[in-house]
């Protein structure tokens, strides 16, 4: 299956280019041996695509109507997966929301959406880079509800597995990724060389 080949390279990708070991503190105020930085990933041009085709990969099953994430982590990923899907025939609405509300005009927190458009009675999955406590996730999600948006889950390229899960789960909210952290210390994705990896990960419906 060629989307566990293009997984792989971009595991690899990220390995390379975003991923390492030390001491860190992160967004969230913790400290962790490990950090990633996906955005050299997001912004080279064969992450940007990979990362694009494996969100799309678990978008699509889940049949929404928008796809938004907080600015500044979400924006890159959500810009690529939107071209790539009208270059593969089946566009995907995207929007971002700011972090606070803009500082003129129309003071919108939604960005991308036209004049026409609306999140009221959409269906929207909140995407990020990373999760670790799944707070950007969420403050999305709070204004996208607040928009009128039913938003039932939340979609990352790493779960670092740190709580993001469960705190979603309160909200009402699932926690999909493409990798999970320690996949990253073991050195290869879970079923790396099993065809049917992909395929198990990839979200149901009905």
């Amino acid at each position: 299956m060629s989307g566990n080949a293009d997984e792989r390279e971009l595991f690899a990708i990220i390995r390379e280019r975003s991923f390492r070991r030390g001491k860190f503190r992160l967004a969230s105020g913790r400290e962790s041996e490990l950090y990633f930085n996906l955005k050299p990933t997001m912004m080279s041009p064969k992450g940007a695509l990979l990362s694009g085709r494996a969100l799309l990969a678990r978008i699509r099953p889940e049949n929404v109507d928008y796809v938004g994430g907080l600015e500044m982590g979400a924006v890159p990923v959500i810009a690529a997966l939107a071209a790539i899907s009208a270059a593969e025939g089946q566009p995907v609405k995207t929007f971002f929301v700011r972090k606070q509300p803009k500082g003129h005009g129309t003071m919108d927190m939604l960005e991308g959406l036209a004049t026409n458009e609306t999140l009221a009675n959409a269906r929207v999955m909140v995407v990020d880079d990373v999760a670790t406590t799944g707070g950007s996730i969420l403050k999305a999600a709070d204004a996208v509800r607040a928009a009128g948006a039913t938003v039932d889950a939340g979609l990352v390229i790493i779960d670092r597995e740190e709580g993001a899960t469960e705190a979603l789960q309160l909200q009402g909210m699932r926690l999909l990724s493409v990798f999970k952290g320690r996949e990253f210390l073991e050195g290869a994705p879970a079923g790396a060389h099993d065809e049917s990896a992909v395929l198990a990960n990839v979200p149901k419906t009905g």
